[in-house]
């Protein structure tokens, strides 16, 4: 069997978490078994698809990098296609026409609750021969007797009686499709053998297979996701902060480390952690998805980018930390070379928007010292290292990490001082906080001009506090 997955989102909004594990599960499974992985897009509601969603999304997956082999086909181009299958399903009986009113349905669903009965279309029109020239939409004819046997991939077998389903709604009033009919016929015309999808859609599940039954069509396999859930244990939505792919991506996260991240969430092989693009092809397998929810959780995700941010190449880490720099108000086409900067900081962010952060003191200057860290570092005690080190520094020619490291040793030998004595003075003055880089290879990338003036900027600091005190 030809093994082709689909990723059907509707564009009514940008490319959610959850959606794009759904979307990286279906692209996995067809890059495993040598299939064809398909990009839908189901904009049939048309008051809420917009041009943006659908930018958004297709943006989402280009930086995630899950490539679609057939596609972006668009709901809205087909109806035509649409109405041929309702037609059919009309002339076999297996749709009619039903023009009950608003009315009659709300108080039927009032009377339904009322009793403690699933609300249900009760058949009305099912008999009746309905006019196609008054306002009418068309229903589908569910069986009454029987079941539907879903052997999920996931969640094993699913039995739904068919006295639970009603007629539902496959054309509207306006004549435009309803969902459940235009996934059947995307699904059918598309050659779907594997819809994976969340388990939101299990109710649809039994409703999609009658329709495709109805047909005389054979059936795909379904495996339906679980939700993920917040650490607060209620759905992930907006307010547990970012949903959306693009806005990790702004965060400072890495695809990879997201990818990584999302395919471990609900999915393991043994106790391994860290997976390549390749290794999760290799590995992948739906039957090893677990069955519950997966809860969100921002410190493992954090966790692994800092990995994927440690071990890659500085050059590439540092073209991806360039619009980060720009929203600092940094030129990084300025001195130090970004990459050596990158190289310097790889082990120190957690994500690219932190790099940038720590990094900005390397080519802006700042006004001001971190309070916390002058008040303990930049003391009167401070000034006679610090003038030991400027006088040193500013005859030094060489201005390389190491010979930068033993004239630091050297004033620290002369004075009788243990490093940090010397080193955290002089890190916070360059620096301008407590944290950085190792202190030579900090001066060496900051350049001489930069130390000297910003060594005298903290001894000014120095002698502004002995007056003050």
């Amino acid at each position: 069997m030809s093994i082709r997955t689909r990723f059907a989102p509707s564009p009514t909004g940008y490319l959610h978490i959850g959606g794009a594990r759904t979307a990286l599960f279906s692209w996995l499974y067809a890059r495993k078994h040598g299939g064809k992985f398909v990009l839908r897009i189901e904009d049939t509601d048309r008051e809420r698809s917009n041009e943006e969603s659908v930018n958004a999304i297709l943006e989402g997956m280009t930086w995630l990098g899950l490539e679609y082999d057939e596609g972006p086909f668009y709901q809205t181009d087909r109806f035509e296609r649409y109405d041929e299958i309702i037609n059919q399903l009309m002339e076999t009986g297996h749709a009619y026409r039903c023009n009950c009113s608003k009315e009659r349905l709300d108080a039927l669903r009032k009377e339904q609750m009322a009793n403690k009965e699933k609300p249900r279309y009760d058949g009305h029109c099912r008999l009746k021969e309905v006019d196609a020239n008054e306002p009418h939409v068309i229903r589908y004819r569910n069986p009454q007797e029987g079941s539907v046997v879903i052997e999920d991939l996931i969640r094993g077998k699913i039995v739904v009686q068919n006295q639970e389903l009603d007629d539902l709604i496959i054309r509207r009033t306006d004549g435009t499709p309803t969902y459940n009919l235009t996934v059947v016929v995307d699904d059918l015309d598309m050659k779907i053998s594997h819809v994976i999808r969340g388990d939101d859609h299990i109710n649809n599940t039994p409703r999609q297979i009658n329709i495709l039954k109805a047909l005389g069509e054979s059936v795909p396999q379904y495996g339906h996701v679980p939700m993920i859930l917040g650490e607060d244990g209620a759905r992930l939505s907006k307010r547990h902060g970012a949903t959306s792919v693009v806005q990790y991506r702004e965060m400072g996260y890495l695809p990879e480390a997201l990818l990584n991240y999302l395919v471990r969430l609900g999915w393991s092989h043994g106790d391994q952690e860290i997976f390549s693009i390749d290794e999760m092809v290799e590995l992948f397998e739906l039957e090893n998805v677990n069955r519950t929810a997966s809860t969100f959780n921002t410190e493992k995700l954090q966790w692994l980018n800092q990995h994927y941010i440690k071990n890659d190449d500085p050059g590439r880490i540092a073209r991806l930390l360039s619009p980060h720099m720009g929203e600092q108000g940094v030129d990084p086409a300025d001195n130090p070379a970004l990459s050596d900067v990158v190289r310097a900081q790889q082990e120190r962010a957690n994500t690219l928007v932190e790099m940038a952060e720590i990094s900005t003191f390397f080519y802006k200057d700042f006004e001001e010292f971190d309070a916390d860290a002058a008040k303990k570092h930049l003391r009167p005690v401070a000034e006679e290292p610090l003038q030991k080190l400027l006088e040193a520094l500013t005859q030094l020619e060489d201005w390389q990490a190491e010979p930068i490291h033993q004239v630091i040793s050297d004033v620290a030998e002369a004075l009788e001082l243990k490093m940090g004595k010397v080193g955290m003075p002089l890190r916070v003055a360059v620096a301008g906080r407590a944290s950085s880089p190792s202190i030579d290879i900090t001066l060496a990338l900051l350049g001489k001009e930069r130390t000297l003036a910003r060594i005298n900027m903290a001894l000014a600091f120095i002698e502004q506090r002995k007056q003050n005190a």
